[in-house]
Formats: structure tokens, sequence, C-alpha cells
């Protein structure tokens, strides 16, 4: 049986639908709140492999904007790194940090910490500054595209 040729404008929306599909099964394992999606890890990796598989999401790594995002889990990467100048905090997205949720006497620099992990030992206060060759489970937030 000879395949008939579809034309452009067909498959152009099977290319579509197949996007769509795609996008379903990436949503699955997500939850959404706020305007984001939110994706949390099963698996440990370091902070710059976490980053990636985020990105590779079309995601990040979390940027925390509010105290309802400030997630109560435990040993998570988020976002946040000082790693181009010690001591000077940056979000993913190059934002400087603003408001801080530092476990008691973190930021420390032990050792070379340059990266963020949420830490719960405190509801409010839980971020610790670990080496960012740690390997931990992280979180990744992708806000919602009109």
């Amino acid at each position: 049986m000879k395949k008939r040729k579809e034309t452009p404008y067909v498959e152009a929306g099977f290319k579509t639908l197949t996007e769509e599909r795609d996008d379903l099964k990436r949503n699955l394992d997500q939850e959404y709140f706020n305007g984001s999606f939110y994706y949390i890890s099963s698996t440990k990796k370091t902070w710059q492999e976490s980053r990636d598989d985020c990105l590779q999401k079309g995601a990040d790594l979390l940027i925390i904007n509010s105290k309802e995002e400030h997630v109560r889990v435990c040993r998570l990467w988020i976002g946040l790194t000082d790693s181009e100048t010690e001591g000077t905090w940056k979000w993913v997205d190059g934002t400087p940090l603003t408001k801080s949720y530092w476990g008691s006497g973190e930021p420390n620099d032990e050792n070379s910490e340059n990266c963020v992990e949420i830490r719960y030992y405190d509801s409010k206060n839980s971020w610790n500054d670990v080496s960012c060759s740690f390997l931990l489970n992280w979180i990744c937030e992708r806000k919602d595209r009109p």
C-alpha cells in the first residue's frame, strides 16, 4: 500500500500535537501553585547537575519570592549561589538576594560552601550554605506561560 504524503499543514498539526503531548507528560510530575509549576526530584545530584535537569525541563532551580514558596521539606537544592563573588548571593536568574531564610549561623562558608539547600530544622529559617558538589534532591520552578 502506498503511503500518502501529508500536506505541510497536516504535518505542522502533528508536530503541534506531539509538542502538546510532551508538555502534558512533563506536567504530570509537577505541582501547580500561584502561577508556577514545581517539580521535586526523586534522585540526588550536585547543584549544577540539578540545575541542568531543571533547564532541560524548561524550568530552573527554585527562586523563593514569597513566604508561601519557602518549602517545608528537607535537603533540597534551591537556585541561590554566591559562586561568582563570595558573600554576594544571587538567584539563578541573576537577581540579588533580598529576603532570606538563613538558619542560625548561616551562611558560614565552611569549606567553600557556595550553594544553598533547604534544610528543615526551623520552619522559618532553614537555609544552609553547602558545597555545590554534595548530592541532594532539588526543586525546579517553571513560570506558567500565557
